[in-house]
């Protein structure tokens, strides 16, 4: 099948590594082609003042700073190692997003991650977009909070990275690397860009599924749907309008505590959905309009051909009323009427006999 299936651990292993085994072993189960997970110094990514998000505030509480909320949720850099291996004898890809440059560089050098996660937070950042550009790595770009400009600015600064050595950059730079050859060939080969709504859980009213369309047209890339709305719907519906990519949050319990527990799907649930989408997939076809190899017996008995309405001898000549459309369709079609219709008789026919 080729949607790409990411279950969206992140977090939510709430530092705790028999958890984020756990989390893998669900991942596994429910059919997913990789589990993802988050990799942050808190100290590198937010100030220690730094406020919550609003629904960070209502599944935490105020009595801790962000600062303080991301420390205890750091992935150690010593469980990369099992959780990394550990996916490997589960033959499911080990993804974890970088939020920054130290994070990055252990990642790609140490851990050995063939594709990079951009969280749509840092798609602006340009220059952690260039130091993402320039590992080499498969990238995939997620879009919440974007305008096509800011993706296209992304994908400019990812284009320059990918395409360009040891040229200055600069905005103008990141322009003319996007609209060149090399630049649109290195996007095409390496970068795939999700639809997203930054909101969590999204309103089902503010997903833009449509918008994976959208993207497909305006930058021809492999594009998918990163989805934070509460259930299933959103994602089988981007499966429908032709995502190659879906990534959902997924808890082993909502009840746990942590920020994005309340927004994820538990495993039976993650199960559940990502069955559909192979089953939406298989739905899809090619596109062709052909008639099905299942067609084909209904056909024979739901079409018609052409009967004679009463004897016809040979050589007499067929009037307008001596033929009619019955069942079966194995015959002469009834699209042929008017064709036929003045022809001679090459036989007699008997009352209710198939023309031919």
């Amino acid at each position: 099948m080729s949607v790409y299936l990411i279950a969206e651990a992140g977090v939510n292993h709430n530092g705790d590594k028999d958890l984020a085994m756990q989390l893998i072993d669900a991942a596994c189960a429910a059919g997913s082609n990789a589990v993802k997970f988050q990799t942050f110094a808190a100290a590198a990514l937010a100030a220690k003042d730094a406020p919550k998000a609003a629904y960070q505030k209502e599944t935490t509480g105020v009595s801790e700073t962000q600062f303080e909320m991301l420390k205890r949720l750091e992935l150690p850099h010593d469980w990369h190692f099992e959780l990394r291996d550990y996916c490997k004898t589960k033959r499911i890809d080990f993804l974890s997003t970088p939020f920054d440059s130290g994070s990055l560089k252990f990642l790609v050098e140490t851990i050995g991650m063939k594709t990079i996660k951009v969280p749509s937070g840092e798609i602006t950042n340009g220059p952690f977009l260039l130091e993402i550009a320039r590992t080499g790595r498969k990238v995939i770009l997620s879009t919440g909070m974007s305008t096509i400009d800011d993706i296209r600015c992304a994908l400019g600064v990812l284009a320059f990275g990918q395409s360009t050595n040891g040229m200055q950059p600069s905005m103008q730079a990141f322009e003319d690397a996007f609209e060149s050859e090399a630049g649109q060939a290195a996007l095409k080969k390496n970068v795939s860009i999700l639809q997203c709504t930054s909101a969590y859980p999204t309103p089902l009213d503010q997903a833009n599924i449509k918008a994976i369309s959208t993207l497909k047209d305006t930058f021809e890339l492999r594009t998918g749907f990163s989805d934070h709305t509460k259930g299933t719907i959103a994602s089988l519906a981007a499966v429908a309008l032709g995502a190659d990519v879906i990534e959902k949050h997924f808890t082993l319990d909502r009840a746990l505590p942590g920020p994005d527990h309340k927004a994820s799907l538990e495993p039976d649930e993650l199960c559940r959905l990502f069955l559909n989408i192979r089953d939406v997939e298989k739905s899809l076809g090619t596109g062709e309009k052909v008639q099905q190899p299942a067609e084909v017996d209904t056909a024979n008995v739901a079409r018609k051909s052409l009967f004679t309405t009463r004897a016809i001898a040979k050589g007499k000549v067929f009037s307008d009323d001596a033929l009619v459309a019955q069942r079966p369709g194995d015959g002469v079609s009834p699209m042929r009427y008017w064709d036929e219709i003045g022809t001679t008789a090459k036989r007699s026919y008997q009352i209710g006999e198939k023309y031919e």
